[in-house]
């Protein structure tokens, strides 16, 4: 999707979730009067997204790149200081917009969680811009602070839901949450092993089907599930596409706004990419996989 079509589509989403959202924030008493801003939020949302297909490293960059080279695409350009106090404004019309991007469930999803590191480990203890959000968690990496992205995606590649929590929540937490979006076969890694959590998906319709460690009896699997079981390591792969093409992993954000809005931008980039990892399955496989 070329710089014209995204914006043209976003531009789409917010010509009918503006009017709704400006009564919202009128309404709920968030605001008491909304000043239209010279650089329109679906042109922030653009150039927010666009950066996370682009090959820079930091938005800075980015954005100077903007000002001298498509200044004729974006004719109402803002100082650099300027559109980051403005970012703030677009975080809840690039969430819906993020979820009109997300694919449907098939019946074969995937569920893993990837950690988002806001500091070093040694500079925990003076660490101030997430304190109160952002905690110590541990992976098998060893241990950070920040966050947990638990994710779920389709045969696909398309992110079917999403949650942000601290990190020390347990991987098995969101999918209470989770269970809403889902229907047929889930396939997650040892973090997920719980016979409680294994029923209660059950009676909602979702057979949850997880690696053992190895300490554990082996246990009779369908041939078809442990196939698929060996094939978790795709969502592994479009978690390190987040992190090391999209950016939504890294240190230097200052403020909490501003790290959820990188978040959900390199989240709707990911949604347009037409090169998703993906599992390919005969269509009478799949109906009779979710079937089984």
């Amino acid at each position: 999707m070329n710089l014209l079509e995204l914006f043209c589509d976003v531009d789409d989403f917010w010509q009918v979730f503006r009017p709704i959202w400006h009564v919202h924030l009128l309404e709920s008493g968030e605001m008491q009067r909304i000043r239209a801003t010279k650089l329109s939020e679906s042109e922030m949302m653009t150039i927010l997204i666009q950066f996370h297909t682009s090959r820079f490293r930091d938005f800075k960059a980015y954005y100077a790149f903007v000002c001298d080279h498509q200044q004729s695409e974006f004719p109402n350009l803002v100082s650099y200081e300027r559109f980051v106090k403005l970012m703030s404004r677009v975080a809840m019309p690039l969430l819906v917009y993020l979820h009109l991007c997300q694919g449907d469930c098939t019946g074969i999803s995937f569920v893993d969680s990837t950690p988002l590191k806001v500091c070093h480990n040694k500079r925990i203890p003076q660490h101030r811009v997430f304190a109160g959000f952002a905690a110590r968690g541990k992976t098998t990496m060893g241990w950070f602070f920040g966050f947990k992205l638990h994710s779920v995606i389709n045969h696909h590649g398309e992110i079917v839901a999403f949650n942000l929590t601290p990190g020390n929540v347990d991987d098995r937490q969101p999918l209470e949450i989770f269970q809403n979006h889902l229907f047929g076969k889930l396939f997650g890694d040892k973090g997920y092993l719980s016979s409680t959590l294994r029923d209660n998906l059950r009676q909602v319709g979702i057979d949850l089907i997880t690696t053992l460690r190895r300490n554990m009896k082996p246990q009779i699997m369908a041939l078809e599930d442990r196939l698929l079981l060996r094939k978790r390591a795709v969502i592994e792969s479009i978690h390190n596409i987040w992190k090391s093409v999209l950016q939504i992993d890294h240190t230097r954000h200052r403020s909490l706004d501003n790290f959820v809005v990188n978040l959900l931008a390199g989240l709707v980039a990911y949604c347009h990419r037409s090169d998703k990892p993906t599992i390919s399955l005969p269509d009478d496989s799949t109906r009779q996989l979710v079937l089984a």
